[in-house]
């Protein structure tokens, strides 16, 4: 989902057509008819109920993992920038200057182009190519002294982990969960609840309630899983924050 009033709106269409199918089916299948088969449609609904349980809470620990791992890669690639850029230090003029600009660079393209173009699924053309001049401003130096061969070296071993976690960043800005997944909990949603709506309960408002309170805790969990399950898009995503940091750490060298 994009906006709260999305979400919101999602969750009160579910909430309302569970509350509209109780209505509808104790009209046509009046309650007190079916009582004599609350033992069954009881054991069934258990049935559902638990295995659903499984699979939505399953899912929601796995779209939180993996939104987890994409926030804790940006900082991995952030880091592995600023360490880009302190480690320019150790190699001579031009290409000192050169790297910290393209570091600098690097940072202001990824806040105020990748963020943006991440959420419209668009190539990330500017970052990849600043990524690739500074390969080449390294690998243009040449080294007069052991301290900067060992800077040199050091300075391709960080780019190196610059361009995976950009990499990494890519694919999990590109992931998303499998249709077959959603389907697997949208029927599994549906199913749990009607089978909720068939027992016949003594208390009619009491089984609205129940019904209210089933349906609500589905399709919440449910647009929590929509919201999260791609890292980079949508009403929660992973921030530029760390980028941010190394900007300004940056700029105060």
């Amino acid at each position: 989902m994009v906006t709260v009033t999305q979400n919101v709106f999602v969750i009160a269409i579910a909430v309302a057509s569970s509350l509209l199918f109780m209505t509808v089916l104790n009209r046509i299948w009046p309650r007190e008819k079916r009582r004599a088969y609350n033992d069954l449609i009881g054991w069934q609904a258990s049935t559902l109920g638990t295995t659903y349980a499984v699979i939505l809470g399953f899912m929601l620990y796995t779209v939180w993992t993996s939104y987890g791992e994409a926030d804790l890669n940006v900082d991995h690639e952030a880091n592995a920038l600023l360490d880009v850029y302190r480690l320019a230090d150790g190699i001579p003029e031009p290409q000192r200057t050169h790297l910290k600009t393209q570091a600098r660079s690097y940072a202001d393209a990824v806040i105020n182009r990748d963020w943006p173009e991440m959420s419209r699924n668009d190539e990330l053309m500017e970052s990849a190519a600043i990524s690739t001049e500074m390969w080449n401003t390294v690998t243009s130096v040449r080294p007069t002294s052991s301290s900067e061969v060992t800077a040199q070296e050091d300075l391709r071993s960080e780019l190196g982990s610059l361009s995976q976690h950009r990499l990494t960043r890519l694919l999990q800005s590109s992931a998303r969960l499998p249709n077959v997944l959603w389907c697997v909990l949208l029927v599994g949603g549906v199913l749990t609840i009607v089978a909720a709506c068939t027992f016949g309960a003594e208390n009619v408002k009491l089984q609205t309630l129940q019904i209210f309170s089933f349906s609500l805790l589905v399709s919440l969990s449910l647009v929590a899983i929509a919201d999260i399950h791609r890292p980079f898009h949508g009403l929660i995503h992973v921030s530029d924050s760390a980028f941010q940091r190394a900007e300004q750490n940056m700029q105060a060298r």
